[in-house]
């Protein structure tokens, strides 16, 4: 491990930190500042000649300061001359356009590949991409993980009865039929369509979740219009009450005035990237889970070249 060699922009320095202390290694010693005009200054300040270097960094908000953060953090590490460097980036922007579903539009997606690749990452390790193909939009090696094993096991010991899983859009049936099978639960689907980037309306359910304990799981919870809105859609059709678990808990924009207001009992999100005090605050109760310790135990079998596939299980 002497050899391994992890470091952090400020998008999430305290799960680089957890990280860090999973793995019974320091942080690494690096400055991420500003000069006087807002461009970010780096400066590593330990020697990583021949080292298997980790650069921990969500791309959340403010996401153009995370993602310049990150790549700046590659470049140096690579002009450095560090043997390898790997992206670990717990949450993913610029992932919602990953194909052309309209004319005259970018796939921003696929560009953020790109130019994390062509900064000089030998590899990347992320979670619960918003879309899976994503992992092939880059030409090096990804590891995928899922939060299901965290939130999975957190929902599971609390001993529910009558659960049933509901997918609150289309998109998130395969990541909802993972929860279910991992709780021996019912599954059930709202149907949603999105009338604009920031709105989206739900139109029927399928499955029965009457007198059921819902828990309503998706990959984030941005505006929380999806979410809000298929939990009264639920409670409406009978459900005893609403958990809700997500990856990313981004609570941008209206969410949290959404949210308070919202049949939900609990919602339980990873520290995939640091909890607005806002949303920590509100009305309903947020329980944050850590991811640290499947980070760190994927970083340390990357290390050492033993596999990482188990880890990668999403039931």
């Amino acid at each position: 491990m002497d050899n391994l060699k992890i470091f952090s922009g400020n998008a999430n320095l305290e799960l680089s930190g957890r990280i860090a202390r999973y793995l019974d290694k320091p942080l690494g010693n690096a400055m991420v500042a500003r000069f006087p005009d807002g461009e970010i200054s780096v400066k590593v300040e330990e020697d990583v000649r021949g080292a298997d270097v980790f650069i921990v960094q969500p791309t959340c908000p403010p996401v153009n300061d995370s993602f310049m953060e990150l790549v700046i953090l590659i470049d140096c590490m690579k002009r450095a001359s560090a043997e390898r460097v790997t992206a670990v980036v717990p949450y993913y922007g610029y992932a919602r356009k990953d194909r052309k579903d309209e004319g005259r539009v970018p796939i921003t997606a696929k560009l953020v590949a790109n130019l994390i690749t062509k900064a000089g990452t030998d590899r990347v390790l992320t979670m619960d991409l918003h879309a899976a193909q994503i992992q092939g939009f880059f030409d090096i090696p990804v590891d995928h993980l899922f939060a299901s094993a965290v939130l999975g096991g957190y929902y599971r010991d609390l001993n529910l009865q009558g659960v049933v899983v509901v997918s609150p859009d289309v998109g998130s049936i395969k990541i909802s039929r993972a929860y279910a099978k991992r709780l021996t639960a019912g599954l059930a689907v709202v149907d949603k369509r999105r009338t604009s980037p920031e709105r989206a309306e739900t139109g029927f359910l399928i499955g029965d979740v009457k007198d059921k304990t819902v828990i309503m799981v998706d990959d984030m919870i941005a505006t929380g219009g999806s979410i809000t809105s298929a939990a009264r859609l639920v409670m409406d059709k009978g459900a005893k009450e609403v958990y809700v678990g997500a990856t990313h808990g981004l609570f941008c924009g209206p969410a949290v005035e959404r949210l308070s207001e919202a049949p939900i009992k609990e919602i339980a999100v990873t520290d995939s990237i640091p909890l607005r005090p806002e949303a920590a605050a509100m009305n309903t109760p947020v329980r944050v889970l850590s991811i640290a310790s499947l980070l760190g135990e994927a970083m340390r079998r990357i290390h050492f070249n033993e596999s990482v596939s188990s880890l990668f299980n999403h039931e």
